[in-house]
């Protein structure tokens, strides 16, 4: 199956990047196609200064390397390196209705959250539609908040082969649902742009202090806790199997434990998680040229893809 994913480079990846698409996507690679992409145009939708998404970039093209995607496996590519994307979008967009743009749930909740709109955030989602029909991609891995998403672009995709005959593929999604939404310090969905991340590769002693911000209730050290309203526990639990979830919700339990004690727990499951990745991502940062090479040689593979696509879709519309 052809498997597509791709995350933006608008800042440091963090932990629900992680679980909620690059995990998934690793476990995928081994037995299918996958496409796997850096959404650089995305990230303009809100990330404005040119040297930090340049470094963005890079970082996240290090990150999912020293994470386990493999090259010799994977297609893997910046967005930006393969210019097809913004034709289709463009061409896309003649088949979108506004209505259903409007009907966004992710334009509405970051508008409400304070970002101000632009044309970029609210035909993201044409886009988006572009990014995975340019592949013929089957299977889109992504959390619940983007399923509306990736509706959308069946919806576009079913549009224009009703009528131009069956030229996109009509893709599905796949949705974890152990790790739909990971939340936040705030218990929100986990976002850069909510600026309530926990970063895979922070240093110890910053790791520790973004723990310590979850938000908890008040209960005193010495009651029993409550783990299934808890943030701490709903992170925690990620790194578990279910024997650690059960012995973790016992000493919740247990009133022997206050958070803050869990907030260290936590801070140490993330820690040991990621420290051969911490190793790996050495390497590749004294390496970035061969970091480099993997994004062009994944681009060449993309592009010839994304080619032979739009001679289609071009011939279909009547672009000469």
């Amino acid at each position: 199956m052809r498997v597509l994913n791709g995350l933006q480079s608008s800042g440091t990846l963090h932990i629900g990047n992680y679980f909620g698409a690059i995990k998934p996507m690793m476990e995928l690679q081994d037995d299918n196609d996958m496409f796997m992409f850096i959404a650089n145009y995305h990230a303009l939708t809100s990330l404005k200064d040119a040297q930090a998404l340049k470094a963005n970039t890079l970082d996240a093209a290090v990150t999912f390397l020293s994470l386990g995607l493999d090259p010799d496996k994977s297609t893997f590519w910046a967005q930006s390196d393969v210019k097809e994307v913004l034709e289709l979008y463009w061409i896309l967009s003649a088949y979108t209705p506004m209505g259903l743009l409007e009907r966004a749930h992710s334009y509405k909740d970051k508008i409400a959250k304070g970002i101000v709109p632009n044309h970029a955030l609210f035909s993201y989602p044409v886009l988006m539609a572009a990014d995975i029909l340019l592949y013929d991609s089957q299977i889109v891995p992504v959390g619940k908040d983007q399923i509306q998403h990736v509706e959308m672009t069946r919806d576009i995709a079913i549009k224009f082969n009703n009528e131009h005959g069956d030229i996109f593929v009509i893709p599905e999604y796949k949705v974890d649902e152990n790790v739909a939404t990971v939340p936040g310090i705030d218990g929100a969905k986990m976002s850069k742009s909510y600026g309530n991340d926990i970063g895979i590769f922070l240093d110890e002693k910053p790791l520790q202090k973004i723990c310590n911000k979850i938000v908890t209730d008040s209960t005193p050290l010495g009651e029993p806790l409550d783990h299934t309203k808890c943030n701490v526990y709903a992170l925690a639990s990620l790194f578990l199997d279910d024997n650690g979830k059960e012995e973790l919700a016992q000493r919740y339990a247990s009133g022997k434990e206050g958070y803050g004690h869990f907030k260290k727990y936590l801070k140490e499951l993330i820690w040991d998680h990621f420290a051969e990745a911490r190793e790996k991502r050495a390497y590749y940062l004294e390496h970035i040229d061969e970091v480099r090479d993997i994004l062009h040689e994944g681009a060449k593979k993309a592009r010839k893809v994304a080619s032979a696509k739009m001679e289609v879709v071009r011939d279909a519309v009547g672009i000469i």
